[in-house]
């Protein structure tokens, strides 16, 4: 494996920070060209200079100036703004772009990334929930790979390895079910941002982290294995696993089911990306099974958490359904970090903006823009 130069989009984000952990242990084989971010500029500073990026983005352009004087003595091309984003991933020397960024934002610098060429590593999945048609019709136009980051896709992408003949019967996703697995409904009308953010496995970003409380999240990663693998939601199969030991597995036309287990550290999906086909050695703590000799799965409960429900339902429409689906989850999601909407009032909001939105069965990219802006300023306005 050659050293490979990476664009990492959104490094200061949980995704992007474990990303440098992994490039900070193989030097040898991995390097930051590029460093995006969009709020957090003093962390971006201190990236930057223990990476020394040929590049750094910071999306807010008020931020720019700060940008500047923390990094005035280093020769670091620096850029403020969103359009800036999607143009730094078309430098030529990038061999592979992360795209870490948190929701609707990772759309535009995908598409820009995609046509000039370069690698994905995906770790944005709403960039397929929004717009998975168009993007799986780019990549194999320009004959670009996507490698998943998420654990549970790429725990399927692995099991898939040297299976290429063999036709897939069912992908079952993992859930851990999150913090509210056994709450009863009406204990879900009261449960607060904060009971909400502790994720009982995973360390993530805010937003994901509610999404996984939610199931919204899952229902996601539902919508990006249809695109990814190239299944029907048919054959898609969300199994609860609530100690996170097996990743996601893939059951082929014989009933043979092949599994992919490992602790729940999202630094390891993350290397397999950035260096597939090659594993890379690492010091990652392996799964003592010892101390975990009973793994358990249940079936999601849809009438507590119905996110899941409208995942399968959006997708099953098509066009911009999963558009509508996602830019509603963001605003409700933003809304109950704020303390402005309950739990349960979040999947209301989505179920209403699912039925009145304006739904398009061939959208365009102006469309998807266009029912994303619709969508947030209805709810908001609604809202307020």
């Amino acid at each position: 494996m050659e050293k490979r130069q990476i664009a990492i989009l959104g490094s200061t984000g949980s995704i992007g920070a474990q990303a440098l952990d992994v490039i900070r242990q193989h030097p040898e084989k991995l390097e930051v060209y590029a460093l995006t971010a969009n709020n957090q500029v003093e962390l971006l500073i201190r990236q930057a200079r223990e990476f020394r990026p040929e590049m750094v983005v910071i999306a807010n352009e008020s931020k720019y100036g700060e940008l500047k004087e923390g990094l005035k003595d280093l020769p670091i091309k620096l850029w403020a703004g969103s359009d800036a984003i999607a143009q730094v991933v078309e430098a030529g020397p990038i061999d592979m772009v992360l795209t870490a960024m948190v929701g609707y934002s990772g759309l535009k610098p995908t598409i820009h990334a995609i046509k000039a060429g370069k690698a994905i590593a995906l770790a944005n999945k709403e960039t397929l929930v929004i717009a998975g048609e168009l993007i799986t019709k780019l990549a194999l136009e320009h004959k670009t790979p996507i490698l998943p980051v998420d654990s549970e896709h790429s725990a399927i992408f692995q099991c898939l390895v040297g299976e290429s003949n063999n036709p897939v019967d069912k992908i079952i996703l993992t859930a851990s079910g999150g913090p509210f697995r056994k709450f009863s409904r009406e204990q879900l009308q009261h449960v607060t941002k904060k009971e909400a953010l502790k994720h009982p496995n995973w360390d993530m970003g805010a937003k994901v982290t509610i999404d996984s409380a939610s199931l919204m999240n899952k229902g996601f990663e539902m919508i990006e294995a249809k695109w990814l693998f190239g299944v029907t939601p048919e054959q898609i199969q969300v199994v609860v696993h609530p100690q996170s030991i097996i990743h996601s597995m893939v059951q082929f036309r014989d009933m043979s089911i092949k599994a992919q287990l490992g602790l729940p550290d999202m630094r390891i999906p993350i290397q397999y990306a950035l260096s597939y086909p090659e594993r890379l050695k690492s010091n990652f703590e392996p799964v003592n099974f010892n101390k975990f000799n009973n793994l358990t799965f249940e079936e999601p409960d849809t009438t507590r958490f119905r996110n899941l429900d409208f995942a399968f339902e959006a997708i099953r429409q098509g066009g911009n359904m999963p558009c509508i689906l996602n830019a509603a989850n963001e605003v409700v999601v933003a809304a109950f970090l704020q303390d402005k909407i309950g739990f349960l009032e979040m999947s209301d909001v989505i179920e209403k903006a699912m039925q009145t939105g304006t739904f398009i069965a061939s959208p365009t990219y102006e469309d998807l823009v266009e029912t994303d802006n619709t969508i947030r300023m209805k709810i908001m306005k609604e809202m307020k």
